[in-house]
C-alpha cells in the first residue's frame, strides 16, 4: 500500500488576480518614495499589504463622492445665474419701454432709441442749470433781503430816532450833561447797533466763503456800514474822551508808586471810580471794545484772512489811555531832546506806576468782552511803547538821518545815534521785565516777533523806515571796526597767554576743543566776537525777522569779512626765510589759531535755534537774493568756508616753508651721498659696524635739528588739530622727498653706506617720536628701501626671479610686503647696491 502524498503548504500570499506590476523605472519618485516609507521589510509586505490596500481603496470612494458633490452645485449655480440673467434682462426691457413712452410724451420726435439719448444728454442737464440758477436767484434774494432788512435797521437805529438826523441825536443839545453821568439809553442803541453791524459780518463772510461772485452785494453792503462806522466810532470815542475827562483822566506824571497792598488810597481815578461813574465807563470801554474787533473782522474779511486770529496787542480803549498822558508828557521830551535817558526814565516810571491798576481794573473787562489772547499788561506797555516810538521817530531820528548826510557833523550823529541806540536796547529790556513771567513775549518765543510783539519795542521805527535801519547798519559796522583796528594792530594781543599753555594729557583730548585756550587763539579773537556779538544783541528786540536779518548780514557778518581780510594780511606780512621762520611761524599760527577759534564759534551760533529760524526765513524770502550765494549752509555758511579756506592756505604755507628748509640743509646730503659709497677699514676688515656704532650724517644733522626745532615751535603754538594734520603730512612729504631723491640721484650704496643710511633715517623717525608712538608707520616708502637695502644677495635674487615670473608685478610685491613702490624702484634700489653677503 502506497503512502499518501504529504499536505500541501498554505499559501505565503494572499490570493490576488493575477496583474502585471509596473517596473522600477516607470513608476514616480513620489511612488517610490510612498513604498518605500510603508513597506520596509519583507515581514512588512506579509501584514501591511492588505490593509495598505483597503486604505487607499476606501480614500478613492471619498475623492469620487466629493468630485460628484462638486459637480452638482456647479450645476445649481449655473441654474440660478441663469435665472438671474433672465430676470435682469426683463427689467431692462421693462425701463426700456418706460423711456420710450416718456419720449412718446415729451418730444414730438416720436420712439427711438436716439431720442432717449437726447433727453438723458441734452434736456435733463439743461433742466438741471435751469433748477440750480432759480436755486441760486433764491438764495441770493433770500440774503439781500436778510441784509437789507439788518442794514435798514441799523441806519434807522442810527440815522433816525424819531424823525431826528443823527446828528442832532448826537448833538450837544442832546447829550445829557456829564454830571449825571446819564450814559444809558445813548450807548444802549450804540452797543445795538455795534450787535447788529456783527450779525451783518456774519452774513458778509459767509457770502465771501461759499458765493464768491456776489461781490457787488458785498460792495454795496460795506459802503452803507462805512457810513455809519463814520458816525459811530467818532461818537463812542467823544464819548470815552469825555467820560475819562470827568474822572480826572490823566492823574498827575509825579503819581507815588502804587502798592497792590494799599492801592486804594491813592489818587488813581480808574481804581477810585465807584457806582455809575465805574458803570459808565465799563460800558464805554466794552463799546470800545466790540467796535474794535468788529473792524479787525471786517479788515480780515476784505483782505481774505477767513481764520480766526488772536487779538492784537493794541487796545483802543487803553490807546485813549495813553493818549492824554503823551500830550503832557511831549512838553518834558522837548526840553531833554539832549538828554535821552531823562526821556526813557519818564516813561518807564509812568508805565509802572499805573500797569498794576490797568491790570486790576481793565483786565476782567477785556474778559467780558471775550477777546481772545488779549492782555491789559501788554496793551498798556505796547502803548507806552509806541507813544515813545513815535516821538523818537519825529523829533529825534527825522533829525539825525538829515544831519547824517553832512559829513561835517557826521561824527556828532554817530555819537548821539549810539548813545540813543544803547537807551533803547536798555529801555526794552526793562520794558519786558514789566510784563508778568507767564506772559509770552518775543525773547522767549521768536515767533511772536511778527505781529503780537511789534509794540514791544522801540525799534519799530527801523522796521517802518528802512533807511534808518541802514545807516544804523553802518553806524555799527563803523563803530565796530573802529573798535577792533587798534586791537588788530596791539602785538600785545596776539600774545598766547597762559591759559592757552596748558598741556593736554591724552591724545584723545586733543580733538575736544572747546574754550579759547583749547584753540590757543590769543586775546584778539576774544574781542573780535564780543563786538560781533554785541552787534547781534542790540538787534534781538527788532521785532520784524527779516529786519533783522538784514542788520545782522549788514554788521556782524560783514565785520567778520573786515576781520577775515585783516588776518590774511597779517599772514601775508611775513618772511619764511631762514632767518625769520620762528617769529613767521609764531605770526602764522596765531593767525590760524584765531581763525579756527572764530570758526568753531560761528557754527555754534549758527546751530542756535533763533539763527536756524533766520536762515529758513532767508531761504523762504530769499532775503537780498542771499540763495544763491549761500545754498543750503548755515547762516554764517560763507563766513565758516572763508575760514576754512584761510586756515588751510596757511596750514600748507608753513608746510611748504618747513619742507623747503629740510631740502635746502639736506641738499648736500642726499645729491652727493659720500656717506654711502666710501668704506673704511673696519668694513675691509670685514668687519661692517652696527647701526648703533654709527652717528648721524654729518650733512643730515643740521636739516634734522632744524626741523626739530620748527616743530616743536608749531606744536607749542598751533591749535592741537590742525597741528595733527601739519605734522602727518610734513611726514608724507619728507617720505616721498627722501625716497625721490634715492631714486634720482643714482646713490650706489655700500654694505656701510646701507648701515649709515638707516642710522640717519631713524633720527629723522626720532624728529616725529614726540607726536606718536611708532613714527616711522608715517614713512612707509622710506622703510620699504630700507627693507630692499637690508636683503643679502640670495634674498635679492629670488626676489627679483619671483618678481620676473609673476606676470601681476604689484600683487606680488604686496605679497612680499612692499605696497608703496613700483616694480621699477624696488629692481633700482636692489640694482644699486654695491655688496652685500
Amino acid at each position: 500500500m502506497d503512502s499518501p502524498p504529504p499536505p500541501t503548504p498554505p499559501p505565503l500570499l494572499p490570493q490576488l488576480p493575477f496583474q502585471v506590476l509596473p517596473r522600477r523605472s516607470e513608476l514616480s519618485s513620489q511612488n517610490i518614495q510612498f513604498l518605500d516609507q510603508n513597506l520596509v521589510t519583507h515581514q512588512d509586505l506579509l501584514v501591511r499589504a492588505p490593509l495598505l490596500l483597503s486604505d487607499l481603496t476606501k480614500e478613492r470612494s471619498n475623492f469620487d463622492a466629493h468630485l460628484l458633490n462638486l459637480r452638482r452645485k456647479l450645476t445649481e449655480l449655473a441654474v440660478s445665474w441663469i435665472s438671474r440673467s433672465f430676470s435682469a434682462k426683463s427689467s431692462l426691457s421693462k425701463v426700456n419701454y418706460m423711456l420710450e413712452n416718456l419720449s412718446l410724451q415729451t418730444s414730438q420726435y416720436g420712439i427711438g432709441s436716439w431720442k432717449v439719448g437726447k433727453v438723458l444728454v441734452e434736456e435733463i442737464p439743461k433742466l438741471a442749470k435751469q433748477v440750480q440758477r432759480i436755486e441760486n436767484i433764491r438764495k441770493y434774494i433770500d440774503t439781500a433781503l436778510q441784509l437789507e432788512a439788518l442794514v435798514g435797521d441799523l441806519e434807522d437805529g442810527v440815522f433816525c430816532v424819531g424823525g431826528l438826523h443823527a446828528r442832532n441825536l448826537f448833538s450837544e443839545k442832546r447829550q445829557t450833561s456829564l454830571k449825571s453821568m446819564d450814559f444809558g439809553p445813548k450807548l444802549e442803541r450804540i452797543l445795538e447797533a455795534i450787535k447788529t453791524m456783527n450779525n451783518i459780518e456774519e452774513v458778509l463772510v459767509n457770502i465771501k466763503k461759499f458765493q464768491a461772485k456776489w461781490h457787488r452785494l458785498l460792495e454795496s453792503v460795506d459802503a452803507r456800514v462805512d457810513k455809519i462806522l463814520v458816525v459811530v466810532r467818532p461818537q463812542v470815542l467823544a464819548d470815552h474822551r469825555a467820560l475819562l475827562s470827568s474822572l480826572g483822566w490823566p492823574p498827575k506824571l509825579l503819581t507815588p508808586r502804587i502798592d497792590t497792598v494799599n492801592i486804594a488810597g491813592l489818587s488813581y481815578p480808574l481804581v477810585l471810580m465807584q457806582g455809575d461813574k465805574s458803570k459808565c465807563y465799563s460800558q464805554t470801554f466794552l463799546a470800545l471794545c466790540s467796535l474794535q474787533h468788529l473792524q479787525r473782522r471786517r479788515e480780515d474779511r476784505q483782505h481774505n484772512i477767513i481764520e480766526q486770529r488772536e487779538c492784537s496787542i493794541g487796545l483802543w480803549a487803553i490807546d485813549e489811555l495813553v493818549s492824554p498822558i503823551a500830550s503832557r508828557m511831549e512838553y518834558h521830551f522837548s526840553k531833554w531832546a539832549e538828554q535821552p535817558e531823562l526821556i526813557f526814565a519818564l516813561v518807564y516810571k509812568i508805565t509802572k506806576d499805573f500797569i498794576v491798576g490797568v491790570d486790576d481794573v481793565l483786565q476782567p473787562l477785556i474778559d467780558k468782552a471775550m477777546l481772545r489772547s488779549c492782555s491789559a499788561k501788554e496793551a498798556w506797555v505796547s502803548a507806552m511803547v509806541q507813544m515813545l516810538s513815535g516821538f523818537l521817530a519825529k523829533s529825534v531820528f527825522s533829525v539825525h538821518a538829515e544831519r547824517y548826510k553832512d559829513k561835517q557833523v557826521r561824527s556828532e550823529v554817530i555819537t548821539s545815534w549810539l548813545h540813543l541806540i544803547d537807551h533803547i536796547v536798555s529801555f526794552d529790556k526793562r520794558m519786558q521785565a514789566l510784563l508778568s513771567p507767564e506772559t509770552p513775549f518775543f525773547l522767549e518765543e521768536p515767533k511772536r516777533f511778527e505781529g503780537l510783539s511789534r509794540g514791544l519795542s522801540v525799534l519799530t521805527i527801523f522796521c517802518d523806515k528802512p533807511e534808518w535801519l541802514k545807516i544804523w547798519a553802518t553806524i555799527e559796522l563803523k563803530d565796530a571796526w573802529k573798535k577792533i583796528k587798534p586791537v588788530l594792530k596791539d602785538e600785545r594781543a596776539w600774545i598766547i597767554d597762559k591759559e592757552c599753555d596748558v598741556v593736554v594729557g591724552t591724545e584723545s583730548k586733543h580733538f575736544v576743543l572747546s574754550s579759547r585756550g583749547d584753540h590757543k587763539a590769543p586775546l584778539v579773537a576774544e574781542s573780535a566776537l564780543k563786538i560781533a556779538w554785541e552787534m547781534i544783541e542790540r538787534c534781538q528786540t527788532l521785532p520784524s525777522l527779516q529786519h533783522r536779518i538784514r542788520f545782522i548780514r549788514s554788521t556782524a557778518a560783514r565785520f567778520f569779512w573786515y576781520f577775515l581780510n585783516g588776518l590774511v594780511l597779517r599772514c601775508k606780512n611775513t618772511d619764511f626765510s631762514l632767518e625769520n621762520v620762528d617769529a613767521s611761524l609764531i605770526k602764522v599760527c596765531g593767525s590760524i589759531n584765531v581763525a579756527r577759534y572764530i570758526e568753531s564759534k560761528l557754527q555754534e551760533w549758527s546751530d542756535d535755534v533763533n539763527f536756524l529760524e533766520m536762515r529758513i526765513a532767508e531761504k523762504d524770502f530769499d532775503i537780498d537774493g542771499n540763495n544763491e550765494v549761500l545754498g543750503d549752509s548755515c547762516f554764517f555758511g560763507e563766513e565758516i568756508k572763508s575760514l576754512e579756506e584761510l586756515m588751510t592756505n596757511w596750514l600748507m604755507e608753513i608746510i611748504t616753508a618747513l619742507l623747503h628748509h629740510f631740502e635746502t640743509l639736506s641738499w648736500e646730503y642726499l645729491q652727493n651721498g659720500r656717506f654711502f659709497v666710501q668704506e673704511r677699514e673696519d668694513v675691509k676688515l670685514n668687519r661692517v659696524p652696527a647701526v648703533a656704532d654709527l652717528a648721524v650724517s654729518f650733512d643730515i644733522v643740521q636739516a634734522l635739528d632744524a626741523l626739530k626745532s620748527q616743530l616743536h615751535l608749531v606744536k607749542t603754538r598751533l591749535n592741537p588739530k590742525d597741528f595733527l594734520d601739519l605734522w602727518r603730512s610734513v611726514a608724507d612729504a619728507l617720505d616721498q622727498f627722501v625716497s625721490r631723491s634715492i631714486f634720482t640721484s643714482g646713490i650706489r650704496f655700500s654694505n656701510e653706506g646701507i648701515n649709515q643710511f638707516d642710522s640717519d633715517m631713524q633720527a629723522l623717525f626720532y624728529v616725529f617720536q614726540p607726536f606718536c608712538s611708532r613714527p616711522e608707520a608715517f614713512f612707509p616708502s622710506i622703510r620699504e628701501i630700507l627693507k630692499l637695502l637690508k636683503m643679502s644677495k640670495e634674498e635679492a635674487k629670488l626676489f627679483l626671479v619671483a618678481l620676473s615670473k609673476n606676470k601681476n608685478g604689484t600683487k606680488c610685491l604686496h605679497s612680499l610686503g612692499i605696497s608703496h613702490l613700483s616694480f621699477d624702484q624696488v629692481e633700482k634700489v636692489l640694482s644699486n647696491r654695491k655688496c652685500r653677503s
